[in-house]
């Protein structure tokens, strides 16, 4: 069974930015990573994460429940020659059944909000090893220009605001469990967009993949690149995005 993220997958292994590079010194620091690590990247997607941190540690174990976002990293981690990520079936749900060995790292980018946190961290609790830990990481960006909501109003209906500040459930759920040692470091950055980048981006969400557009996605494209070009016509549009890991690990004994 696929999920909605599976028409969404060769668009969000292209048009999703990466995450700061600092992320990766700060975790290449705080877990001491030395190429010798096991790594799990739950909620994988096409590798976002995985990608720029293998070369870091020994093995990476790429996990995500949609088969389209496996298949997007297993591809560019061959065009990236990358050989040290496994890419498995799988969901937050079924940790134990992974049969994986002792884990030093986790990571979860913009994915533990979906997820049943506190039975994860539990289960991440039995597989972690003594000084291992989580990394939660969190994107928050600054909206588009008006006129893209109003596009996919037109198309998809009202959108619903999220409302939630998942850094600060993020904490306050780590807290509770095992892994109550939490810190979370931040870093803003601005992104400027083509009118491609943009719309790439739409069909990378799971509430405007291209499956839910159907036959209306063309005409979708057009519309909202014909909105975008009205609102700027030089085709750039820039906005901040803050991204924050929150990393728990075990209290000091």
């Amino acid at each position: 069974m696929t999920t909605p993220y599976a028409s969404a997958a060769p668009y969000y292994a292209r048009y999703r930015p990466p995450y700061p590079t600092e992320l990766y010194a700060l975790l290449a620091d705080r877990f001491a990573l030395d190429g010798s690590q096991t790594v799990l990247d739950l909620g994988a997607g096409p590798g976002t994460i995985a990608l720029p941190l293998a070369p870091l540690v020994e093995q990476v174990y790429a996990v995500d429940p949609e088969p389209a976002m496996l298949t997007e990293g297993c591809a560019l981690a061959e065009e990236q020659g990358i050989g040290n990520i496994s890419w498995l079936r799988g969901d937050a749900a079924g940790i134990g059944r992974l049969c994986l060995p002792r884990i030093d790292l986790c990571v979860i980018g913009d994915a533990f909000h979906r997820m049943d946190r506190e039975r994860v961290a539990a289960d991440l609790d039995a597989v972690l090893a003594p000084r291992g830990g989580i990394a939660v990481v969190t994107s928050l960006a600054t909206a588009w220009p008006a006129v893209v909501d109003e596009v996919r109003a037109r198309f998809l209906g009202p959108g619903t605001e999220a409302g939630t500040d998942h850094v600060r459930d993020a904490e306050d759920r780590l807290a509770k469990s095992e892994l109550s040692r939490v810190e979370t470091t931040r870093w803003e950055r601005s992104a400027r967009c083509t009118v491609d980048q943009v719309i790439g981006l739409q069909f990378s969400r799971a509430s405007s993949h291209p499956a839910l557009l159907g036959d209306r996605k063309d005409a979708f494209a057009s519309e909202l690149r014909r909105a975008l070009l009205d609102h700027d016509p030089g085709g750039g549009y820039t906005r901040t995005v803050t991204v924050a890991v929150t990393v728990a690990t075990r209290p000091r004994r």
